[in-house]
């Protein structure tokens, strides 16, 4: 089993979501900025470069990366990598590398203004899904997923990407009407992890151009942005030489060369700006000590020191020396975590690591993060660890259990090299572009690994870790929570003083060992055994009951994907008890009973098996990728947390960390207000979907969970699915050895006909919710009662009408009004309670603009009950919906989602056979009528979510 330890982030977790680069350390002022580097990195490296990517510059200085693969049949992928980005702005021009990607939507030469989402939508791309761009510091990429990889399509995307590029109209009417929606995801952005994300980088890098050039820019910046001013930008950062296209797909590679060079080697070469520098980053800063204070935050301590920038180009022996130090972090990594999972942890969760900012420093940093008002304690255990690690090293085990993760890794991938899919292909493509990294074959990276492999000991493990961190003397402290520390900065300088002095005690000790879980009775034996013919799934069901289906596919080269479903779920809450199943998705932390949830971590080392249970309406359920290798291993993992889960309580632990957590942060923004209260409101305070108050959550433990399922896991029934590359006698075998092997289970999936339906409120006042967020912030949600799922017709007609909702919404309170960033609406009916479903429309907006959005939203809902929809709005709804069904068996996840459950909800796989057909053949006057008879107005109920203090509006 892979590990998942908290491991160092290579920028804060929010910068991840903002599409951020890695921190950096400072220099004493701000370098002259380098000149682009825009060579191949495989042009001076020994890593030999996948032979099947082809590279291509053309006579302009645009480079292309083109390559063939089929998987999944019949489709492909084009990002367009622009090296601009908000680090290429000046002090007025914050902002506009973001504001640029906004206007690529927005009217061009040859596609007029709001008409590119439209003709992609045309072709069968979702708005979101399939068409797609993000900006970061220090580059903006636009993305097509294409459903189809046509010739025609191909080059209806390689065209927008010129248009792009080089042919932007950027009319002042449009950066009007675009500059609403900014300002509107900047709004929508300004929450507490925006926050605090924010203030760290300004600590941590003060002065630098990094911390001063949020992507997003400031209000001023876009209040102020002209058509003129980023038209000047577009024309000085959008040029050949910052330009990288690459396309990868089933296709034929010459042709879309010929049509990349038709489209954009007319583009005229233009002068390279460099980027500037990140910095400047100050190396010797130290000894700062800073507090910053937010309601929703958890108590977390950061100490780091800057050093310089480690130009290190991609080659054999830079590769050898990463995995040295990629292993290092890891070990001590995997000590911190195996602290959090004590019984009475030290802290909540810990990281060490080191990373870059750009090419400007790199950082070396621990992380601890504590329950409140544990912060020293914490504080105290990290340290020991980090100076253990440091200074005495490492064991032979230790360095073995990290070392096997990796070779099974690489095995993996090399065993299915031939089936990587298109996303993981162009990752490593923009890899290279972005990081300089040498797309190589997995078989190669596994052949250098296994020559390398014997030298990797504890002593050259430890070398490497120490040429790279930074000694964490007299770091940088931040301290952040929702309360001040005792003693303020002082008493935090004062206890890392004191961690650091402290004697170094011994370390933790791994397990040792093998799984205890090798039999689980006398194999069963198959009832009965077919094939059904629509799909040719594998049908078999033990004589205990258990049953199994199976689909062998050839998508992915030696991967497997395994569901389990027992029978319970969500249906075991009951109003009595409505939290019997809150602890399930925990109950592997509290591992099994022969081996604790940290044991197994390192017992399972080398294997690619996955250990988790989640429950849902009526099941509860398991899924896992494994290879042909680890089957067996894996099904006797699922097996064992089945028959004997440990109930342990670090287990319990874990979960009332992630409670506390949780209402810590209940109201810190409209979205996590509305998700606490909604199901409350809508239920009229039915309990088993009403969020209870906190004590009732933080008294949960494993002893109530035990006796709540215990009799699930015994009796209920189970159905297993496996689909992929797989040998079908030997998996059933397994399974007859392990799920097989258990006592009788009942026959059937329980009907729940006997539980009290989900009632939807009969009352229509206007319901209002209050957040502790910013006093700009709100959200408005429109929630009609439909109809549960079990026709299959209506329930695509329903479908369609959700996605026409969606055109509609974006075309109006998005790009005519610029009220709200993202307008969603969506259909949700229920499997498992009778009669239950809804139908919702959701829109984040400044407060001030409710009225207006609101009648919006009515005047939108009421036109399409009014009238039939334009056969054009039609054709953008349904066809990425037909796009989705025929590329839905081209994955083994779209495989099963059909497979799992194959034998007790066989009519799935009849309404997926006849979705197409019957999508294709609804009308205009289809969706009218299903608004007509669901949307009525005064069905609906209506909720406001307000920030604190602010006026509520009247019904």
């Amino acid at each position: 089993m892979r590990p998942s330890p908290y491991r160092f982030p290579l920028a804060l977790s929010l910068a991840a979501a903002l599409t951020l680069s890695a921190c950096a350390p400072q220099v004493a002022s701000t370098p002259p900025p380098r000149p682009d580097d825009t060579s191949w990195a495989f042009e001076k490296s020994d890593v030999p470069v996948d032979p099947d990517y082809r590279f291509l510059r053309l006579p302009n200085g645009m480079r292309v990366i083109l390559r063939h693969n089929a998987m999944p049949k019949g489709t492909a992928l084009v990002r367009m990598d622009v090296n601009a980005g908000s680090l290429d702005e000046s002090d007025g021009e914050q902002g506009y590398a973001h504001f640029l990607e906004h206007m690529a939507f927005n009217g061009s030469t040859r596609v007029p203004e709001g008409q590119m989402v439209a003709l992609l939508e045309r072709k069968g791309l979702a708005f979101g899904a399939d068409t797609n761009a993000s900006t970061s510091f220090d580059r903006t990429v636009y993305k097509l997923d294409l459903p189809r990889a046509d010739a025609d399509l191909i080059d209806t995307a390689l065209m927008l990407m010129r248009e792009t590029a080089s042919e932007l109209t950027i009319s002042p009417e449009a950066v009007g009407r675009e500059r609403g929606v900014i300002l509107s995801e900047m709004r929508d952005r300004n929450s507490f992890a925006l926050r605090d994300f924010v203030d760290s980088v300004s600590f941590l890098y003060p002065g630098s151009r990094y911390a001063q050039r949020l992507p997003i820019g400031t209000p001023a910046s876009i209040q102020n942005a002209t058509a003129e001013g980023l038209t000047a930008f577009y024309r000085r950062e959008y040029v050949p030489g910052h330009v990288t296209l690459a396309v990868i797909g089933d296709f034929d590679v010459d042709a879309a060369e010929a049509a990349i060079r038709r489209h954009f080697e007319s583009w005229s070469a233009a002068p390279l700006e460099p980027q500037p520098d990140a910095g400047p980053v100050k190396t010797a800063d130290k000894g700062r000590t800073g507090v910053y204070l937010d309601p929703a935050l958890s108590e977390r301590i950061v100490a780091m020191r800057n050093g310089p920038w480690l130009d290190e180009p991609d080659t054999v022996a830079q590769r050898r020396e990463n995995l040295l130090r990629q292993i290092g972090y890891e070990i001590v990594n995997r000590r911190l975590q195996r602290l959090s999972r004590r019984a009475e942890p030290p802290f909540r969760a810990a990281g060490f690591g080191t990373g870059d900012v750009f090419e400007t420093a790199r950082s070396t940093r621990l992380i601890v993060d504590t329950v409140d008002g544990k912060w020293q304690p914490g504080l105290d255990a990290a340290a020991q660890v980090y100076r253990t690690a440091l200074k005495s090293g490492f064991t032979d085990a230790e360095v073995a259990e990290p070392v096997a993760n990796v070779r099974r890794a690489l095995m993996d991938a090399a065993a299915s090299a031939d089936t990587r899919s298109n996303g993981a292909l162009m990752q490593a493509a923009l890899d290279l572009v972005d990081d300089r990294l040498v797309p190589a074959t997995p078989q190669s990276a596994l052949q250098r690994f296994e020559s390398f492999a014997s030298t990797i000991d504890p002593a050259a493990v430890l070398a490497a870790l120490r040429r790279e961190a930074i000694t964490l003397k007299d770091p940088l402290l931040r301290f952040s929570g929702r309360t001040a520390p005792v003693g303020g900065t002082e008493a935090v300088r004062k206890a890392w003083n004191a961690a650091i002095r402290a004697d170094i005690a011994g370390g933790t000790t791994a397990a040792t060992g093998t799984f205890a879980y090798d039999s689980f009775g006398t194999p069963g034996t198959v009832q009965s055994d077919t094939r059904d013919a629509r799909l040719g799934i594998r049908e078999v069901q033990f004589a205990n009951g258990v049953r199994l289906n199976l689909k062998r596919t050839d998508i992915a080269k030696d991967q497997i994907a395994v569901s389990l479903a027992i029978d319970g779920g969500d249906m075991l809450d009951t109003r009595a008890n409505p939290t019997a199943t809150e602890m399930v998705p925990y109950l592997d932390e509290g591992g099994l009973g022969k081996h604790s949830r940290d044991d197994l971590d390192t017992l399972l080392a080398g294997h690619t098996v996955g250990l988790g249970l989640s429950s849902s309406g009526s099941t509860f359920e398991a899924g896992a990728g494994t290879t042909p290798q680890d089957l067996e291993l894996q099904l006797r993992l699922l097996a064992a947390l089945v028959t004997d889960p440990g109930y342990r309580a670090e287990g319990e632990v874990q979960y009332r960390q992630a409670i506390n957590t949780y209402f810590n942060r209940l109201r810190a923004t409209p979205g996590s207000a509305l998700g606490a209260d909604i199901g409350g409101i809508l239920s009229d305070g039915d309990p088993r979907f009403t969020l209870q108050n906190p004590d009732t959550y933080r008294a949960l433990s494993y002893a109530r969970l035990k006796a709540d399922i215990t009799d699930r896991l015994t009796h209920g029934a189970i159905e297993i699915g496996m689909v992929g590359d797989l040998d079908e006698d030997k998996a059933i075998a397994m399974v007859a050895a392990t799920f097989g092997a258990l006592p009788a289970r009942e026959a059937q999936f329980r009907s729940h006909d006997d539980v009290p339906p989900r009632p939807f409120t009969t009352a229509r006042n206007l319901r209002v919710i209050r957040h502790d967020g910013p006093a700009d912030q709100a959200l408005v949600q429109v929630i009609w009662p439909t109809r549960d799922d079990s026709d299959p017709l209506e329930a695509l007609k329903l479908g369609l009408l959700e996605r026409v909702m969606r055109i509609e919404l974006t075309d109006t309170l998005r790009e005519k009004l610029g009220k709200t960033y993202s307008p969603s609406a969506s259909s949700t009916l229920s499997r498992d309670w009778k009669g239950y479903g809804t139908f919702t429309v959701t829109a984040s907006i400044d407060g001030t603009e409710m009225a207006a959005t609101r009648a919006a939203i009515a005047e939108t809902v009421q036109a399409l009950r009014d009238a039939p929809v334009d056969a054009d709005v039609l054709l953008r709804a349904r066809a990425p919906m037909l796009e989705s069904l025929a590329n839905a068996l081209k994955t083994n996840g779209g495989w099963l989602s059909l497979v799992d459950r194959a034998q007790t909800e066989s009519d799935r796989i009849d309404r997926y056979l006849a979705a197409q057909t019957r999508l294709a053949a609804l009308t205009p006057a289809d969706v009218q009528a299903m608004a007509k008879r669901w949307l009525a107005p005064g069905a609906a109920v209506t909720v406001l979510v307000l920030p604190n203090g602010a006026a509520a509006p009247g019904q």
